[in-house]
């Protein structure tokens, strides 16, 4: 399975942006997908995860301004950010797994490349 993220940018406090991420390969057979964010040399943090079943959990910091959301007949998964802050600049990578729930970025068999934030006026 490969993971390609897109959709970043540079966008302006309180604007949006949606992330896609298109999967190839054997995209039936997994199971949890997420989103994860890094900031400079940080460790990967939560940004959001879905399961097949569309069960969603959001950090916090994100909680009501974003919405993860997936089509896996499109072998796809989104991340609609809105209200974007200045701290949310990060590289965002999308992430897949088998299992069918994780939020430990360590339990995740793929990763995309990643994809760049930036939220400034």
């Amino acid at each position: 399975v490969q993971l390609q993220a897109s959709g970043g940018g540079l966008v302006p406090p309180g604007g949006s942006l949606r992330l896609s991420c298109a999967a190839s390969g054997v995209f039936s057979g997994l199971g949890v997908m997420g989103w994860y964010r890094r900031f400079l040399k940080d460790k990967r943090e939560l940004v959001a995860v879905i399961t097949r079943e569309g069960t969603t959990n959001y950090a916090d910091y994100v909680r009501g301004r974003f919405t993860i959301s997936r089509d896996d007949a499109k072998n796809m998964v989104y991340l609609q950010m809105s209200s974007l802050k200045p701290e949310d600049t990060a590289v965002y990578y999308c992430a897949a797994g088998r299992n069918s729930y994780d939020t430990d970025p360590d339990k995740y068999d793929y990763w995309g490349q990643g994809t760049q934030v930036t939220v400034s006026s």
